[in-house]
């Protein structure tokens, strides 16, 4: 007989308040206390199962690596490349920070997490293997790991912008030149690749991916708890 742990309820309805403030209200303006508040629960008791706010983030980022290889998929079947689902993820998450300060301060904030970065790492090398392996066949998974490490301070680098950062297109367009570069893309792929997601209607896309993307983990946590409550239910 399957028994449902309390903790794990707690758990699940703590992740589900955590991704609805995060990406609703700011990674950086919600509290512990505030989300202590909705939930009706000591700080202690949250703390047991998240020891900072930054684990639940993790949790978050953890969905967000589950939805890329979900949109990569989905894009496929629409007859989008993988590599060009690559270019188009990085130039949709870039505009979508640009238009909506919330967006921003999540995935900045994912970057600069050790726990995070950990996480969005080894996704990305995954995909890395599975996209670029045509380039890159003679690659050790050290390779990968390494040339991760560099692309994700590249897209890093992308995100982050200041009163006196280049355009969004002129700031994409050379983060997915060295990338591609670092996978050993040829150029004249390269150029198409790039020039084909710039003539996207990509302030829209961002902004619809960011909807999409909550929408998801809304669905993803909600669908959580229910599965729980119904084996709940059915152990009695």
């Amino acid at each position: 007989m399957i028994r449902v742990d309390r903790k794990e309820l707690t758990r699940s309805e703590i992740v589900r308040v955590a991704a609805n403030c995060f990406l609703n209200d700011g990674y950086t303006k919600t509290t512990v206390h505030s989300m202590c508040k909705k939930l009706n629960m000591s700080p202690g008791n949250m703390t047991f199962h998240f020891p900072t706010k930054e684990h639940m983030l993790a949790e978050l980022v953890e969905m967000l690596c589950k939805y890329q290889w979900k949109l990569m998929e989905d894009e496929a079947q629409d007859g989008y490349s993988s590599i060009m689902a690559i270019c188009l993820e990085l130039l949709t998450i870039a505009s979508a920070c640009e238009q909506d300060e919330v967006a921003k301060d999540f995935f900045l904030s994912a970057y600069r997490s050790e726990l995070c970065i950990d996480l969005i790492r080894s996704n990305d090398k995954e995909r890395a293997k599975e996209v670029f392996k045509e380039y890159c066949s003679d690659w050790t998974d050290e390779y990968f790991s390494e040339a991760e490490a560099l692309v994700s301070g590249i897209e890093y680098a992308t995100l982050f912008t200041t009163s006196v950062s280049a355009p969004l297109e002129v700031r994409v367009a050379g983060a997915l030149r060295t990338i591609l570069s670092v996978y050993n893309v040829p150029k004249e792929v390269r150029d198409e690749k790039i020039k084909k997601v710039l003539s996207m209607n990509y302030q829209k896309l961002g902004l619809d991916t960011l909807k999409k993307f909550r929408a998801y983990v809304d669905q993803t946590t909600e669908q959580a708890l229910f599965d729980l409550l119904k084996r709940k239910q059915a152990t009695g």
